[in-house]
């Protein structure tokens, strides 16, 4: 559920500030950026993210900055007003800023336990994703893996299969140096064979880019939260849970739970076991329609605990 979109404050040349509204936890979205950057693709550095992008034929930088309550964007490679507002309704959707933050504590405010992680993070948004086939095809890399050996993956991905910037198209940002991916580049790609992974990941990469090349909006958000996973299962190598992780982060739906998570059911541990995956999805019934909230909630006291 998502409010209308709050209009910039400031516009000229390629720097454009949009309004937050508060409280609004940069820190936590960078962090998880910075643990699942695609190497190449982007860079996340204290205060900043940077990514690489194509629009239109026009490729390009841009890079995000909290400033007060607000996030200062930087473009480099287009000037054309309809591009720019294009990009920066995908940086709206990434950095989650049409939520409204009364609503979700309020709704999550119901169950003493996600009441109590809210006042402890009240500023918490979703990371959202800046692509929807981009993110989906980072979730089958990391199936079955840690989030450093998945981010390793897409690093290599985008070195053997994305296309190279060039200086210009770089600007400033040396280190951003290739596009992820399109669909057109991964569907007959030997992805299995050059990441040295499973072949089954690699033909569900493959099947995924047919599927996006078929149906050019599969990953548009709105919808019923039903119809989007049945849609998403339905293709090769996706299951309930990156279903649900992909919908979430990708389609804007903040009911998504991905119940089989070990992270969420370690956070629920209070020290007489963790909760298998029916209690869970029992007890996330008192969130809806906000699980998706509730589960950033739990994922960031799950590493809160674990982090020494």
């Amino acid at each position: 559920m998502t409010l209308a979109p709050l209009p910039t404050a400031r516009e000229a040349d390629a720097h454009v500030t949009l309004a937050v509204r508060p409280p609004y936890d940069w820190a936590h979205l960078e962090r998880f950026f910075a643990d699942h950057a695609s190497p190449g693709v982007e860079i996340v550095s204290p205060g900043r993210y940077a990514r690489t992008f194509s629009l239109d034929g026009r490729r390009g930088t841009l890079s995000v900055r909290p400033e007060a309550d607000t996030l200062s964007v930087h473009i480099h490679g287009l000037d054309a007003q309809h591009a720019r507002g294009a990009i920066l309704a995908r940086v709206r959707t990434m950095f989650d800023l049409d939520a409204d933050p009364r609503a979700i504590t309020h709704g999550l405010g119901r169950d003493p336990l996600t009441a109590t992680l809210v006042a402890r993070r009240p500023g918490l948004r979703m990371p959202g994703a800046f692509d929807g086939f981009e993110l989906a095809v980072r979730a089958i890399l990391g199936q079955q893996v840690s989030v450093a050996a998945a981010t390793r993956l897409a690093g290599r991905l985008v070195a053997a299969f994305g296309t190279p910037l060039t200086p210009e198209e770089q600007g400033e940002e040396s280190g951003l140096t290739h596009l992820f991916p399109t669909p057109e580049q991964l569907v007959e790609a030997e992805i299995s064979l050059v990441l040295n992974m499973p072949r089954a990941r690699g033909r569900a990469i493959q099947g995924l880019a047919a599927a996006m090349r078929a149906t050019p909006d599969l990953f548009a958000p709105g919808g019923r939260l039903d119809e989007t996973i049945g849609r998403l299962i339905a293709l090769p190598g996706i299951g309930e849970w990156t279903a649900h992780y992909v919908a979430m982060r990708a389609m804007a739906q903040a009911d998504a739970f991905p119940a089989g998570d070990v992270g969420l059911m370690r956070a629920l541990d209070t020290g007489a076991g963790r909760p298998n995956r029916a209690a869970l999805l029992g007890r996330a019934e008192a969130w809806r329609p906000w699980r998706a909230y509730a589960a950033i909630h739990l994922w960031a006291e799950d590493a809160a605990r674990r982090t020494p």
